[in-house]
């Protein structure tokens, strides 16, 4: 099979840049990481292939040999094995390629494995979930606009400890206060080190050592709700309503989620719609569609006449 044009594989234009040709490798790289694809072959090729054309076009001599012989001009070089024109290089020769230009304090290392990042603080570690409920009306109810009364389990902020979850808190000996543990993996070519959030105390660093005997800690429990919700008139079913904070309460004080109400149109026996307007069928006699006449039809409003 033939091989596939570099430029065209992490695509670039032949006049691109060393820092274009770097940020366009980084980002298949990232996307086809053998780490982020367990057991996907066509990822780990495409991973192969897009390190391949990156190895050749970041180097200025490789690169104009390319650009003037095409793949017979790059086929001896460094890191594409005994294979002739690259069929050599295989995905250890990428992986190296790849730990040695984005490695551990490499930009693209980072943002696969989340090294880069800062711990995040409580707020968003324990924001609490979304909620989403499909609320079905009635044509009429559509028309003229509603409030419904709706109930939901969710979870709630716990009254005993006030959400906190307990107290004395202290610093978490698993990641000693880091919010983050790493693992190190080592083979023949060298050490991965995969950074995680600590499961021991959710990443905070911080963990509860009286917790709340009410909520086993989280800051919450479950309720039974019931929330008015306003429709206003003219929704469409796909359309939905967002109530701020009316979500599950976030564990240990944190923010609660929000409550999405998604709207559904229940089948009307007689009336059809189509955007803003009603369909109705209205039988007429055969006299009364030769010679006029009216008629008497059913609206959403009422009767009226034809």
């Amino acid at each position: 099979m033939a091989k596939r044009d570099y430029y065209e594989i992490l695509g670039v234009e032949r006049g691109a840049s060393e820092d274009e040709v770097k940020k366009a490798y980084r980002q298949l790289a990232i996307r086809f990481h053998p780490d982020k694809n367990p057991g996907n072959k066509q990822a780990e090729e495409n991973f192969k292939e897009a390190t391949e054309a990156y190895e050749v076009l970041k180097d200025t001599q490789s690169r104009a040999q390319y650009d003037q012989y095409g793949h017979a001009g790059v086929s001896g070089h460094p890191g594409f094995g005994t294979g002739g024109s690259g069929a050599g290089f295989d995905i250890n020769d990428a992986l190296r390629a790849f730990m040695r230009d984005f490695g551990r304090g490499g930009s693209g290392f980072e943002e696969m494995f989340g090294g880069g990042q800062r711990r995040r603080g409580r707020q968003d570690l324990y924001h609490g979930e979304d909620l989403k409920i499909r609320l079905k009306l009635t044509l009429e109810e559509i028309a003229f606009g509603t409030e419904k009364s709706i109930k939901i389990r969710r979870f709630k902020r716990c009254a005993v400890c006030s959400g906190k979850g307990g107290s004395s808190l202290r610093r978490c000996p698993q990641c000693n206060g880091a919010g983050q543990v790493q693992q190190v993996s080592r083979s023949m070519f060298g050490q991965f080190v995969s950074v995680t959030p600590c499961s021991n105390c959710g990443g905070t660093g911080e963990v509860i050592s009286s917790p709340c005997t009410t909520c086993s800690g989280s800051g919450r429990v479950e309720e039974q709700a019931t929330i008015s919700v306003k429709i206003p008139a003219g929704v469409s079913e796909g359309n939905y309503i967002p109530l701020r904070g009316e979500g599950n309460a976030g564990m240990r004080g944190g923010e609660s989620g929000d409550l999405m109400v998604m709207i559904e149109e229940k089948p009307h026996e007689r009336f059809v719609r189509h955007g803003g307007d009603i369909i109705t069928e209205v039988p007429i006699t055969f006299a009364m569609a030769a010679l006029g006449g009216e008629s008497e039809i059913e609206t959403l409003e009422g009767h009226g006449n034809l």
